[in-house]
């Protein structure tokens, strides 16, 4: 029994009985410990408990304990094994260390995956050599010199295609430009959809464009996406010479304003390039909304220019005639309580202009300078809820009035939105007050009007209300 102490394996033995359990315990609670707070060390611990430990607990019982020949074959075998899972523990380290735990924005992040690939085969190829070095005694030496021959014989087969891959990949590294990014190149603008280590697919007005990282390598692009909130557009417009340059400004600046792609509180801007010809500068979100900009500008500009009474491209506005004069005196007769001698004394007077599609009429806070009625189309009341969403009030057709406010000076707490093409009959406010002068009722009317107004915009606050979550109240 007093020899037993004095044994080789004894230690050995008594080192894996002792220890084994304790460190298996040990690893199981940092393991569970790990997994949930969602740490990605977890799977490195899980790793070392299952395959790691255990495996060298066996080397250690073969060799120290048992003194079996680290030459023989079950050792060799068992000794392969542990290196290939110290081999997989290293890499899952290096790869947690340094990539998954790399902050946004760094350059372990913006490190192409294919680069990853090639260290992570690189360090393999060095481990597997080591093993079967230290373990059987290969000779690893005339392997690597036989793979660096070969390796320069590819390379000079291959130095094209090799050099357009490698350029590609300097690309990717770089990363001067992202997903979701608008990039403009000698032969192609559009938006990236997906990078790749061979190819930059872009998304343009004609399909999807494939184009290889080795022609962006070698040329010069533009980002158009960065910095961020830098982008905008300039649309070349003309007018007749007649038009006073500071009138046809205004009117360019004001329906530019207007668009619902413009930037935050930049503020669009036009100038006179001579020859008549314009030039206005719009301030966009995005590069993606250029298209959608520059068409309803353009739309818009149409139907402002004919309110302004301009000459967009030379062309006059032939849409008002004897015709429609009569047609719109007769949709306000009824409103206005007009007589023949009223309509003949306001044939004159009154106003008939068009709005474009989803074209603002009026916003919230505007004091009307005039009373109109709709002569066609469809207007849509909206004010703002309290989510801050746009809630509906009412939609107006032919006959229906806005700006009723015009006579008590009060600024409308509604926003007008043309549906469709709109047409508007307006009557100005000294017309307006002289019509109620002598017609006491109208005045009564337009003060219902605006009374029923307000309750409509009531009940659409009251309605948004009651539908919001009650944690957005």
């Amino acid at each position: 029994m007093n020899a037993l102490p004095q044994s080789s394996w004894f230690y050995w033995a008594l080192a894996v009985v002792v220890g084994l359990p304790l460190l298996l315990v040990a690893l199981t609670e940092l393991h569970q410990a790990l997994v949930r707070r969602n740490n990605v060390l977890a799977k490195p611990v899980n790793l070392l408990r299952n395959y790691l430990l255990p495996l060298g607990a066996l080397l250690v019982l073969l060799v120290g304990a048992n003194d079996i020949s680290p030459q023989a074959t079950v050792v060799r075998v068992v000794a392969t094994v542990f290196g290939f899972a110290v081999l997989l523990l290293l890499l899952s380290a290096f790869n947690i260390t340094l990539f998954q735990t790399a902050p946004q924005g760094s350059w372990r992040r913006r490190l192409p995956s294919i680069f990853l690939e090639v260290a992570r085969f690189v360090l393999i190829a060095i481990g597997v050599a080591v093993i079967l070095s230290r373990v059987w005694g290969a000779n690893v030496g005339g392997l690597f010199a036989a793979l660096g021959v070969t390796s320069i014989v590819l390379g000079l087969t291959l130095q094209n295609s090799v050099g357009q891959i490698i350029s590609g990949l300097f690309v990717l590294f770089e990363q001067p430009f992202q997903l979701g990014d608008w990039i403009d190149t000698p032969s192609v603008k559009g938006e990236v959809v997906e990078v790749n280590w061979r190819a930059t697919h872009i998304r343009t007005a004609g399909g999807l464009q494939i184009m290889p990282n080795s022609v962006l390598a070698a040329a010069s692009f533009t980002n158009l996406s960065r910095p961020a909130g830098a982008y905008e557009i300039t649309v070349e417009t003309t007018f007749v010479a007649d038009d006073p340059p500071d009138r046809v400004c205004t009117v360019l600046s004001t329906t530019a304003a207007g668009l619902p792609h413009c930037r935050g509180t930049a503020l669009p801007a036009s100038v006179p390039v001579g020859a008549a010809g314009y030039a206005t500068t719009i301030p966009l979100r995005s590069p993606a909304d250029a298209g959608p900009a520059r068409a309803t500008f353009l739309r818009w500009l149409w139907y402002a220019a004919r309110r302004a009474g301009l000459h967009l491209d030379e062309a006059g506005d032939d849409f008002v005639t004897g015709e429609r004069v009569q047609r719109a005196l007769e949709i306000m007769t009824p409103t206005l309580r007009l007589t023949a001698d009223d309509e003949q004394g306001l044939r004159d007077c009154i106003r008939i202009i068009r709005y474009g599609a989803e074209e603002i009429i009026h916003s919230p806070g505007h004091v009307p300078e005039q009373m109109s009625c709709l002569f066609a189309g469809r207007v849509q009341l909206t004010v703002t809820g309290p989510t801050g969403v746009s809630v509906p009030v009412r939609t107006l057709g032919e006959g229906d009035w806005l700006g009723q406010t015009t006579l008590t000076r009060e600024p409308v707490t509604t926003t007008a939105r043309a549906l469709t093409e709109t047409a508007l009959i307006q009557i100005e406010r000294h017309h307006l007050e002289a019509l109620v002068y002598r017609k006491p009722l109208l005045l009564q009317d337009i003060s219902r009007s605006i009374d029923d107004q307000r309750d409509n915009v009531k009940q659409a606050l009251g309605g948004a209300a009651n539908a919001a979550p009650k944690g957005v109240r």
